[in-house]
């Protein structure tokens, strides 16, 4: 599709390939409530697109026990938090990706465009195998090995050198604010799914992952060079 000019898309993870929200949910619902912290659904929407630690941060800020725990507790907390969320994820499968994810993905893959998961989570990798979509995918972001989680835009950098693109070529997909903020400030273009609300700083916004086509991205694509060129 040679108007599109996209050389490269880069995808969060959960809540855009698939949704795992619900058991990041539970996990911190339960170790919270374990420490004596309220939480709840609204407080949860704090720690989209955020690292496992700084999660942590906000939830111990929030029952003011920052300062509770050492450095080596926090850890430990954070790693009893991710073994119930990795238990909880175990009978994932292939039923589990979002609508028009597949679709979107092969028509990535039939016009050569490369494609990347850019995810906050160091389960990324095993989820996209339990997914059985491995083979889609050119790169999976090591968090682990990122200097600067989200909002900074180190993960969507590193994803657009391993896919031999610069950053101009390239999409960043995301559903949450710090997710497209790391975007935008890797100077991509920004697809949003979501609310307006959370996401008005990306360049396109769409309800739901059934309405990615490579059509519609790469009309959003021209516009978004066009107000660059401006």
């Amino acid at each position: 599709m040679e108007k599109s000019k996209i050389k490269a898309v880069v995808f969060d993870l959960d809540g855009v390939v698939t949704d795992t929200a619900e058991f990041h949910y539970i996990a911190w619902k339960n170790l919270a409530n374990r420490i004596g912290i309220d939480f709840d659904r609204t407080f949860n929407e704090n720690l989209k697109g955020i690292s496992r630690m700084e999660s942590l941060e906000l939830i111990l800020e929030q029952g003011d026990m920052a300062e509770r725990f050492s450095p080596a507790e926090k850890v430990a907390l954070a790693t009893e938090k991710n073994d119930e969320y990795v238990a909880l994820i175990n009978d994932i499968t292939p039923a589990d990706i979002l609508p028009g994810i597949l679709d979107f993905l092969q028509e990535l893959k039939d016009h050569g465009i490369k494609t990347a998961i850019a995810s906050a989570s160091k389960n990324a990798p095993a989820i996209v195998e339990k997914l059985e979509i491995r083979h889609f995918f050119d790169y999976i972001a090591d968090v682990g090995a990122i200097p600067n989680p989200k909002p900074a835009p180190d993960i969507f950098l590193v994803s657009a050198a391993h896919l031999g693109a610069h950053p101009s070529e390239c999409v960043g997909i995301e559903d949450a604010a710090a997710g497209v903020e790391a975007i935008k400030a890797a100077h991509m273009m920004a697809v949003g799914i979501g609310e307006v609300e959370q996401l008005g700083g990306a360049d396109l916004i769409l309800d739901g992952t059934a309405e990615l086509s490579l059509n519609e991205i790469s009309n959003a694509f021209l516009e978004f060079k066009n107000g660059e060129s401006a």
